[in-house]
């Protein structure tokens, strides 16, 4: 038996024998450890650019809403060729699986330069859109011009990192992440303050830590560390395949194509009452968004044990990690939602001083913290349907929290409640997305036939 036979046999014993929570906490906890330390780094930016000043720090929710549209479409390719990849791997079928990574890979390195490329062309109009004031649209010109640049490797990385978690490597994928998550923890204070860059300082140090995370990536493919390899000789000419990839990855692209349009509503409703609201709910979404990686790190590491399972027909093995998934994720959530609560204040107050900025940051981060409790089961039953391959339900979950729920809330509750309706839209929205996800999750769960091993 070959080396890579044997290789391919150990893994499917591992994703389909090994206890349903040590499988998911060893393919959980890289992940959760890379999702916290790219919501660390993001937190980085956020304060020392805070430094600059309030309108400065208005510019990083300008360019998270930015950031948020190249992750969408790398996401989307994403988890749209991981998914099919563990399905296809839990049923031994390796060229599949290779012709589907190569697909995704440059379809989405494809898709990051044209984005970059049209934005740059349109750079200050784009800024606008996004939300910026007169006041912050230096500040998030400055920093956007560097993420642009970086667009493919932005969705680059997003889809390397998705295939090696799909093949339940998830503690390389986050060697990835980290690394340029500490080298741009290390670069922020040296472009900003050390070399007098300010925002654009945070941008290029943004950029230069994402090129180091690619390479990184990048090399475990051509290494051989990966069952399915990256060829563009085996890029799909079928549509079957692209719309395959397309579909299942469509849950993401449009949860995080919401994330970016609610990010940019948010801001044009804050900026109602200045860059202050902008920059204390700038503050907010980051903080909160550290909590939220926790959950999301989760369901992350939930998902290729359901796929690879799903595709190998041992259905008992997708209902024991969604609940195992989903009880794990309300205490790690709980914890942490808990401690933002109790230091709600001194918190805020750590990235932007400013007694205004704090004023409205204290009462928000209460709200959302509180609505974190909510998230880990709702979050499961999304990343259990995109996972088995049904993606109606995966897309339509993932449209409500910050789409069909978040969007009418952040336009209609400031008609009424004025500043207050910014600060509750989204704590409203994650409850009302727990209270219509689990029915659906349940009824899917009790319908799962016997299992049937391949």
């Amino acid at each position: 038996m070959s080396h890579s036979v044997q290789q391919a046999e150990a893994k499917y014993q591992m994703m389909t024998t090994m206890p349903i929570p040590k499988l998911i906490l060893r393919l959980g906890i890289p992940t959760i450890a890379s999702m916290l330390i790219t919501s660390v780094y993001n937190m980085t930016d956020t304060y020392f650019v805070g430094q600059l000043g309030k309108s400065a720090s208005g510019a990083i929710g300008i360019v998270f809403s930015l950031m948020a549209i190249f992750q969408a479409f790398g996401f989307m390719f994403g988890h749209g060729a991981g998914s099919n990849i563990s399905r296809r791997l839990g049923q031994h079928d390796t060229e599949s699986a290779t012709r589907f990574a190569s697909t995704g890979f440059f379809l989405a390195l494809l898709t990051g330069a044209v984005i970059g490329v049209l934005g740059l062309c349109l750079l200050t109009p784009l800024m606008y859109f996004l939300g910026s004031t007169d006041t912050i649209l230096p500040f998030a010109r400055d920093y956007g011009v560097w993420i642009l640049l970086a667009g493919p490797l932005f969705t680059g990385s997003c889809v390397l990192n998705n295939i090696l978690r799909y093949e339940g490597m998830s503690f390389f994928a986050m060697i990835g992440l980290v690394s340029g998550g500490f080298l741009n923890m290390i670069l922020d204070p040296i472009l900003i303050f050390g070399f007098h860059m300010g925002t654009s300082g945070a941008g290029l140090s943004t950029a230069i830590s994402q090129a180091v995370s690619f390479l990184i990536l990048l090399y475990m493919f051509l290494a051989g560390r990966t069952e399915s390899k990256l060829k563009l000789s085996k890029v799909s000419r079928q549509w079957r395949d692209i719309w395959l990839i397309v579909a299942t990855g469509l849950p993401s692209l449009i949860r995080q194509g919401l994330a970016s349009l609610s990010g940019l509503l948010l801001n044009h409703q804050a900026g109602i009452y200045g860059d202050a609201a902008v920059a204390a709910m700038s503050i907010v979404n980051r903080i909160t968004s550290f909590i939220f990686s926790v959950g999301l790190g989760m369901g992350q590491g939930y998902q290729p044990v359901a796929a690879f399972n799903y595709g190998a027909k041992i259905y008992s093995r997708v209902r024991k990690g969604f609940w195992f998934t989903g009880l794990a994720g309300e205490v790690l959530l709980g914890v942490g939602a808990a401690a933002c609560i109790l230091f709600a204040r001194p918190l805020v107050a750590v990235f932007q001083p400013d007694p205004e900025v704090v004023a409205i940051a204290f009462p928000a981060l209460i709200y959302q913290s509180a609505a974190c409790f909510f998230l880990p089961l709702s979050v499961c039953a999304n990343m259990m349907f995109q996972s088995v391959g049904l993606s109606g339900r995966a897309s339509f979950l993932s449209a409500l929290r910050s789409g069909l729920l978040f969007i009418p809330l952040i336009l209609l509750l400031p008609l009424t409640l004025d500043l207050l309706g910014v600060q509750i839209a989204q704590a409203v929205s994650d409850v009302l997305t727990f209270l219509i996800s689990m029915p659906l999750a349940l009824h899917f769960l009790r319908r799962l036939p016997q299992d049937q091993p391949v």
